[in-house]
């Protein structure tokens, strides 16, 4: 199979896609806008199942690596009500690995290996010619392959090829911040979020501590509001004195918070008092039945063909669809189509299940009722 193959974006779909490829003797090209492997912050942690993402990393030969940097320790998880009282302390047993954490920049540096990524490539578009499909970039430039594989996340520029559905809005936001060097300068801190995570939920909202490598810790603020909320917290939220929101002043969104988590332990505002830069991401997904008309030549992986709440299944899903298209690609000689379009009615169909159950998962998480969100953890934790 020598006909030309790229997939547009190298996050853990895109380049778990073609490190499969690639280790079948395939080549492939990678495109990706960031200028560079750390030219920005990665974000969190990142859960890998073990009938997933691992699955995954076992086809692209990487599963032994994963282990060595991964942290069972991670999959630790408390719960504390809001008055501080520990409700839950869930910690894998000796040996487990159901779904160790890796830092996403481990995980990209883990996936990149010996692929040739063309770093600061922007895809602004893709359509099928005759001749094959046509890239477009934002210097001018364009180029035609024979499949061109859309991994370029929530805002695809590959979908609009195929669908017309756009990400919409679940009405939760989060407000993401970190700590650093947590261990040596807040020890309290550190010893209340233990090895793995810390969440604390209250009407409506929450508020989640995640390690990541290097003693960095990022913490999350998840609440109900409308997508506009920082306009007018006092008449969104009910938040008196509060009348906007400038949310690229940090002591404006950390007074916002204090008041968001009014009466709640003072000492677990010491989380998100302690950010110094916080960063605004309203929750989208895609509808959980997205699906296109197949088109020869072109295809979606992860968040570009089925954006979801980040419940610890997203990368996960997007990882393996990666390695079994991969595969799939690879088995089938001259016969890629057939391939991709049987993978699709695959891909669709499992992805529906998880995108529904993670979004049933996302409103009992940030409910009217805390108490939903304890019964949520309850039912996912292994006997």
């Amino acid at each position: 199979m020598r006909q030309r193959i790229a997939v547009v974006g190298a996050g853990p779909a895109g380049l778990t896609f073609a490190r499969v490829l690639h280790r079948h003797g395939h080549p492939v090209t990678v495109l990706e806008r960031d200028t560079a492997p750390h030219a920005r912050p990665q974000g969190g942690t990142l859960d890998l199942h073990d009938n997933l993402g691992q699955a995954a990393l076992a086809k692209a030969g990487l599963l032994a690596a994963f282990t060595r940097l991964s942290r069972p320790e991670g999959q630790a998880m408390r719960i504390l009500g809001t008055d501080g009282t520990v409700l839950r302390d869930w910690r894998p047993r000796p040996g487990e690995r159901a779904n160790p954490e890796i830092d996403r920049g481990r995980l990209r540096d883990l996936l990149l290996g010996p692929l040739d990524v063309h770093w600061g490539t922007t895809v602004t578009a893709a359509e099928p010619t005759a001749d094959g499909v046509e890239v477009r970039y934002a210097d001018g430039r364009t180029a035609t392959f024979d499949l061109v594989i859309g991994a370029d996340g929530a805002w695809s520029r590959i979908r609009p090829a195929l669908s017309k559905a756009t990400p919409h809005y679940t009405g939760i936001t989060c407000l993401e911040t970190g700590i650093d060097d947590i261990d040596t300068r807040h020890p309290e801190l550190a010893s209340l979020i233990g090895d793995g995570s810390l969440a604390v939920y209250g009407p409506n909202r929450a508020l989640v501590a995640q390690r990541n490598s290097g003693g960095h810790v990022k913490v999350y603020a998840q609440f109900r509001a409308p997508l506009d909320w920082h306009t007018d917290p006092e008449r969104h939220l009910g938040l008196t004195g509060h009348p906007g929101v400038d949310l690229d002043d940090p002591h404006a969104v950390q007074a916002f918070l204090e008041a968001l988590f009014d009466g709640w332990a003072p000492f677990l505002l010491d989380l998100p008092r302690q950010g110094t830069a916080f960063h605004h991401r309203p929750l989208y997904v895609l509808p959980p039945d997205h699906t296109w008309t197949h088109t020869p030549g072109l295809t979606l992986i992860g968040d570009a063909a089925h954006l979801m709440p980040p419940l610890g299944v997203g990368a996960n899903l997007a990882m393996l669809e990666g390695a079994e298209l991969a595969e799939a690609l690879a088995a089938a000689g001259d016969h890629l189509d057939e391939a991709v379009r049987a993978f699709e009615q695959t891909m669709w169909q499992r992805a529906r299940r998880f995108a529904a159950m993670t979004m049933a998962g996302l409103q009992r998480l940030v409910s009217p009722d805390p108490a939903q969100a304890i019964a949520l953890f309850d039912e996912l934790q292994p006997a």
